[in-house]
């Protein structure tokens, strides 16, 4: 997709779906307890290949790039007594580690088989009925893997009690899950390394729960930066001031390093990105992205626009996602003009150049990279490869771009 060189009209206003993360979390809980009825649902393609899933009476679920979807699944399988089942995906979903979340259900007694290789999916589940109380789980692995298992806690007649070990990666989505799980009627506590998640013993009949779901803050993050590189002001329906959603961090970081304040209307569901008049970039960004790595590209790209020197570290899970996204970045980055050193949790610019001509994005198969890079639209025209990749979670991105920008 060619986007021509553009700016930004202002004063225009996007409805933004329901989360990805917290619908995914609700479709389980639905399933596992009945007793839900959930409004704006994120219309992502993981969310409806997720409801697909657990609609289908197969013995065979194929969850195509799925990632969430192949994690929370693998636990769901796992309490299904009597059946058995072989989730599947993509390539590249057979590429990504699955290891920690199949050690620990098998430290609780299921029975899971790789089918390919060692560690990765496919995998052959046969469902079992839980009575262990207690699993370790290492503190630092993709806290999708956690959540996963405190999803199907309630339904376990004794609860469960997770030790996590090790320096705790994405807090702020298990404590997203475990919010969910108190509005839900499921009794927990996270103290220290500890997540004690209790039985739950309602009447589903009588305590059905209907929950409208919070637009997605890391699509917010696309306009954030088209906001920051355009200096007009965007209206994004429907978030809210208390949000669980870790990445409505990218509210104070875009306030902080770019000058765009978040304007809450609580009434009407809205905020308005605001872009401060005489404001000073900073000299350099350092920030810890740990709680929030998957907003990281969307920096990345703002400040190689705006051409600010960055370091960014906390991003560990970054080279397990969709594609190494460090990796991708380092690459793709270089056609802006900016190049950059990467490590396994890091990345930080090293020099600032002049962006190459007929520059073409290559987008990995990572939704992300399509929708991080796209702003840049606002310095310079540029090619997004694969541009439908954006259906994973965003399938109206391209509409609501073209909504706020003229060429």
């Amino acid at each position: 997709m060619k986007l021509e060189k553009s700016t930004l009209t202002g004063d225009k206003t996007v409805q933004i779906s329901g989360s990805k993360s917290i619908s995914n979390r609700l479709l389980i809980l639905e399933s596992l307890f009945s007793n839900i009825k959930i409004g704006n649902l994120s219309n992502s393609q993981d969310t409806q290949l997720l409801k697909k899933a657990l609609s289908a009476n197969t013995d065979v679920v194929d969850i195509h790039h799925a990632g969430t979807a192949m994690r929370f699944l693998t636990s769901y399988y796992s309490i299904q007594e009597g059946k058995t089942t072989v989730l599947t995906g993509s390539g590249r979903m057979k590429e990504r580690p699955i290891k920690n979340l199949v050690s620990a259900l098998r430290d609780l007694g299921v029975d899971i088989e790789y089918l390919e290789n060692e560690g990765f999916p496919p995998l052959k589940i046969t469902g079992r009925k839980i009575t262990q109380t207690q699993v370790n789980v290492p503190a630092n692995i993709s806290s999708q893997f956690i959540t996963s298992l405190l999803l199907i806690a309630g339904k376990l007649e004794n609860g469960l009690k997770i030790n996590l070990v090790g320096e705790v990666t994405s807090r702020s989505y298990i404590e997203m899950t475990l919010d969910i799980l108190t509005k839900f009627g499921i009794k927990s506590s996270f103290e220290g390394n500890t997540i004690k998640v209790e039985p739950y013993h309602g009447d589903s009949a009588s305590s059905a729960l209907s929950y409208e779901v919070e637009s997605d803050w890391s699509s917010a993050s696309y306009f954030y930066s088209i906001c920051a590189l355009g200096r007009k002001t965007i209206h994004l329906k429907s978030f809210y001031k208390e949000s669980t959603q870790g990445d409505s961090a990218i509210a104070k970081i875009y306030e902080d390093f770019f000058g765009i304040k978040t304007i809450f209307s609580e009434d009407e569901h809205k905020i308005t990105l605001q872009p401060q008049p005489d404001f000073s970039f900073p000299e350099k960004i350092v920030l810890d992205m740990n709680n929030c790595p998957d907003i990281a590209q969307t920096l990345c790209v703002t400040a190689a626009a705006l051409q600010i020197p960055f370091d960014i570290s906390g991003l560990g899970t970054l080279r397990v996602k969709e594609t190494d996204r460090l990796l991708a970045l380092y690459n793709e980055l270089k056609k802006l003009g900016t190049e950059t050193e990467i490590t396994d949790l890091t990345i930080q610019s090293t020099h600032f150049g002049n962006p190459q001509e007929n520059i073409s994005i290559k987008t990995y198969q990572d939704h992300r990279m399509a929708m991080s890079f796209a702003p840049f639209c606002l310095i310079k025209e540029l090619n997004i490869e694969d541009e439908d990749v954006v259906e994973k979670s965003y399938p109206m991105f391209w509409e609501d771009l073209a909504s706020v920008v003229t060429k």
